[in-house]
């Protein structure tokens, strides 16, 4: 099983990939874990070559999860993925999610790939603005190519996904 899970901020993806992965026993994936060499002293920005065969590497495992926002460099993980889930969330509720997610991260009673300071709480609504105006009409329309095994969700419940499958 391939799954390959897109959605903004605050949509569930990395929650649900992590469910997913556990339930089904493979190895799940964030796409920004594939642009960022993670350091304690901070992040590091990978070179496209190796952004590319990090995702490359993934996508050749017979079985994954694979959750993310990017679009313009993750069509070779669109193109194996078995099923494609859009987690198209309301905006309401990943403003919710977004100011969740920063205080337990703020609290230290959850974990972040990044400082959570404040500045980057603002770019998450920034973001999610973003998403919603630029890139959700661009993966709608990707996704015409994968019609058949694209799912348009609007929750990331997994009692209700898992279903799907």
């Amino acid at each position: 099983m391939k799954i390959y899970i897109v959605g903004s901020v605050g949509s569930g993806k990395t929650t649900l990939a992590r469910q997913l992965a556990n339930h089904y026993n493979i190895p799940h994936f964030e796409t920004d874990n594939f642009v960022w060499t993670r350091r304690p002293e901070g992040d590091i920005r990978n070179s496209v070559e190796k952004r590319d065969d990090l995702l490359k590497s993934a996508i050749q495992l017979e079985q994954w999860v694979i959750e993310g926002v990017h679009i313009d460099w993750t069509d070779p993980g669109l193109e194996a993925a078995d099923h494609i889930l859009f987690l198209d969330v309301p905006v309401a509720i990943r403003h919710w999610r977004i100011i969740k997610r920063f205080t337990r991260q703020a609290l230290g009673l959850e974990k972040a790939n990044y400082q959570p300071t404040f500045s980057i709480f603002l770019k998450m609504f920034q973001w999610t603005r973003y998403f919603e105006k630029q890139m959700k009409p661009e993966f709608l329309k990707k996704f015409n190519t994968y019609d058949k095994k694209v799912a348009l969700l609007s929750t990331s419940d997994f009692r209700k996904i898992i279903a799907l499958f």
